[in-house]
Parts: C-alpha cells; sequence; structure tokens
C-alpha cells in the first residue's frame, strides 16, 4: 500500500523538486556570489550583496512594501469576511450569483485590469473628473503614480482571493452554533467574532496567506499604476534581474522578501501546533 502511495504522489513531489526547489536553492546560491559589471556571475563567495541589502534606500522601499501589503491584506480580510458571510447564508437561488459576481474578474487579462485602472485613475479619467465636479480632489490632484494608486489597485485585485476561502470555510459552519449564541443572550456581533470567526479560522488564515504573499510580491500593479512615488521590492529584483543583470542582488532581495513571509508563518505553524499538542496533552480537543 505504501508503494502505491509513493508511485502516485511521485510525479507532484519530482515536479515541485524541479521546478521549486531547485530553483530556490539557485536562488540561495546566488545571493552569496560575486558579479562582474557584465551581468555575469564570478566564482567564489561573498557577503557582499547581503550587505547591500541593508541601503538606506532599500529601506524606504521595503517599508513601503510592508505597509500596502499589510494594508491591502487587512482590508481584503475586513470585506472578504462579511461578504463571504452573506455569500454563505444567501438563499440558494442568490448564492451563485453572488459567486459569479466575485469571480468575474478572472475572466479578463490581468493587465488589462491594471491598465483598465490606470485609464480610470488618469488626470483625464472619468473617476477624476467626477471627484473634482464633486469638489472632493482638486483639479491638480494626482491619483495615479503614487503609493494609493497602488493600494486601490492591490485590493481590487486581490480581494476575491480573500472572499473565496472564506467562503470554503463558511459553507461548512454550523449556522445553528449561532442561533444557540442568541439564544444564550449574545448579540449579533459578539456571536459574529467569539462564535462565527474562531470556526472558520482555518479559511481566515488561508486567505491571509493568499493576499499577502502575492501582495508583499507584486511588481506588475506598481509598475503600471505606482511609478517611481509606489516603487516596491518586487520592482527592485525585477530591475536588477532585467535591466542591470545584477542576479546575486536580485537573489539577496527575494531571499529576504522570502524571510519576511516564511519566518512569521512558520512561527505562526508552530505556536498553533504547540497549542494542539497542549491541548492533546491534557485529553482535551478542539472540537
Amino acid at each position: 500500500m505504501k508503494f502505491k502511495e509513493t508511485a502516485l504522489t511521485f510525479p507532484s513531489f519530482g515536479w515541485l523538486f524541479l521546478f521549486f526547489v531547485i530553483p530556490t536553492l539557485m536562488v540561495f546560491a546566488f545571493a552569496f556570489k560575486p558579479y562582474d559589471d557584465f551581468g555575469g556571475i564570478e566564482p567564489g563567495w561573498t557577503l557582499n550583496t547581503l550587505y547591500e541589502v541593508l541601503n538606506p534606500d532599500f529601506a524606504v522601499i521595503l517599508w513601503r512594501t510592508l505597509w500596502l501589503s499589510g494594508i491591502t491584506t487587512a482590508v481584503c480580510l475586513a470585506i472578504g469576511l462579511p461578504m463571504a458571510y452573506v455569500i454563505a447564508r444567501a438563499h440558494p437561488r442568490y448564492k451563485q450569483s453572488l459567486l459569479l459576481l466575485v469571480v468575474i474578474p478572472f475572466w479578463s487579462s490581468f493587465l488589462v485590469r491594471i491598465f483598465a485602472w490606470k485609464a480610470l485613475l488618469h488626470p483625464e479619467g472619468f473617476l477624476k473628473q467626477a471627484l473634482v465636479a464633486l469638489h472632493i480632489v482638486q483639479a491638480e490632484t494626482t491619483l495615479l503614480y503614487n503609493a494609493w494608486a497602488v493600494l486601490v489597485v492591490m485590493i481590487y485585485t486581490y480581494l476575491p482571493f480573500a472572499i473565496l476561502p472564506i467562503y470554503s470555510a463558511a459553507a461548512k459552519f454550523n449556522f445553528q452554533l449561532l442561533e444557540a449564541a442568541y439564544d444564550l443572550g449574545a448579540s449579533r456581533w459578539e456571536a459574529f467574532v467569539k462564535v462565527f470567526m474562531p470556526g472558520i479560522q482555518k479559511g481566515v488564515f488561508t486567505a491571509l496567506l493568499m493576499v499577502f504573499i502575492p501582495a508583499i510580491g507584486a511588481y506588475v500593479i506598481p509598475d503600471v499604476v505606482g511609478g517611481t512615488n509606489g516603487e516596491m521590492i518586487g520592482n527592485k529584483i525585477a530591475q536588477f534581474t532585467f535591466t542591470e543583470r545584477n542576479l546575486p542582488l536580485a537573489s539577496s532581495l527575494s531571499l529576504f522578501l522570502a524571510a519576511i513571509v516564511l519566518i512569521p508563518m512558520s512561527t505562526i505553524m508552530i505556536l498553533s501546533g504547540s497549542g494542539t499538542s497542549r491541548l492533546e496533552a491534557t485529553g482535551v480537543s478542539k472540537e
């Protein structure tokens, strides 16, 4: 039986090893290699490229990357939680229509949607003209090529990635538990926070990862609507890879970005595992 299971999973593990593990190890190795002015990699090992990541210019871009990714994730979760709740509790007649509205953006190209936002935020675009007409912004206000434009487009882009996993968890939730909480005197808000959210925490954690990971590595959105004022670490990695041909520095930035994602995620998983172990040791299950 074990041989059959190994045989069935070998193609998947082989694919992951070939196209994920090996490239990751190559990026890790390149981060410690010296480079020449012609875009090549010289023999030997060095820590100079890692020291270059500590450049103050990178610190500014790193901070912008972190707060843009963090706010994007927080807003997507804040919007996605109630939306997933509403869809999960909707009448079956309307549920499919609501889910269709969530996935409709995927029917068009990712680049087309970003360029549509660029046209919308353009100084001559409809949104800018409407806001000026309503006296919300001044005529000289720029909606494009700044960090706030990047934030708006990132929230729009990654919101479905927050809604769908939360809805998947909410669809399996026993909503009779909410009715029991109401009977015991809990308000709707208390029942939502203390009963519903703990019951779908795995879906929330999945949504957090599915939004934060692509958001922190984004480079197309800031490149199109952000300009120099909305530049993120992903843009620097692309610049050092394709323009300046400095693969060791690009690899160092990639490693730094991966550490930002992996260290907190690993910590959360370890703490969750230790919490589960303590519950099992005391004979108490999460159920």
